[in-house]
């Protein structure tokens, strides 16, 4: 493969998109499985645990120089501190915007399964991916990808490593599976 058949990517979010740092190899997360699963990617990430919609935004213009593609994924830390599902839904809808300002192909990813805040933060979740539908943006199904049928609103526990974030093997499924580009 030659550069010009690279595609480069500007990932934003939180600790599900930096990759969780209790795995072994802390730099797997969704972009680097992702990329491996297509050599052409090369992702941009700025991320990190525990950030907000309104802190991951602050970030978009930094990271999307050079990029073709915005994938914009956040929005549990907003639920986990009890912020109004419309502040982070509304913060996510102007990244997207911003986004397609600058000429890139956006996508969002929706919110996964929190085992942990299960059942209490269901409701918000649900209806925060439901705001994310209603953008138009593509929608990366994060949530539907690592739900576990037989327990719905949480992951399979090979899925997860504490309950909170993906396994490498969720990680993976996530970048093969539910990564699509816009």
């Amino acid at each position: 493969m030659n550069a010009s058949d690279a595609i480069v990517v500007a990932a934003l979010g939180d600790s599900i998109t930096a990759g969780s740092p209790w795995d072994e190899d802390p730099a797997i997360g969704w972009p680097a499985a992702a990329a491996e699963a297509d050599p052409r990617l090369r992702f941009t990430v700025r991320a990190a645990y525990g950030k907000r919609t309104d802190e991951i935004a602050a970030w978009l213009d930094e990271a999307a120089p050079g990029a073709e593609v915005l994938v914009v994924q956040g929005g549990i830390n907003d639920i986990a501190q009890g912020l109004p599902v419309a502040h982070a839904a509304e913060n996510l809808r102007a990244m997207i915007r911003r986004g397609q300002e600058l000429g890139l192909r956006v996508a969002v990813a929706n919110v996964l399964p929190w085992n942990n805040g299960w059942p209490r933060s269901e409701a918000s979740i649900r209806e925060l991916n439901a705001c994310i539908v209603e953008t138009g943006a593509p929608v990366l199904p994060f949530y539907e990808t690592l739900e576990n049928p037989e327990e719905p609103g949480r992951m399979r526990e090979e899925w997860t490593s504490d309950g909170d974030h993906p396994s490498l093997e969720g990680y993976r499924r996530l970048g093969e599976l539910a990564f699509r580009l816009p």
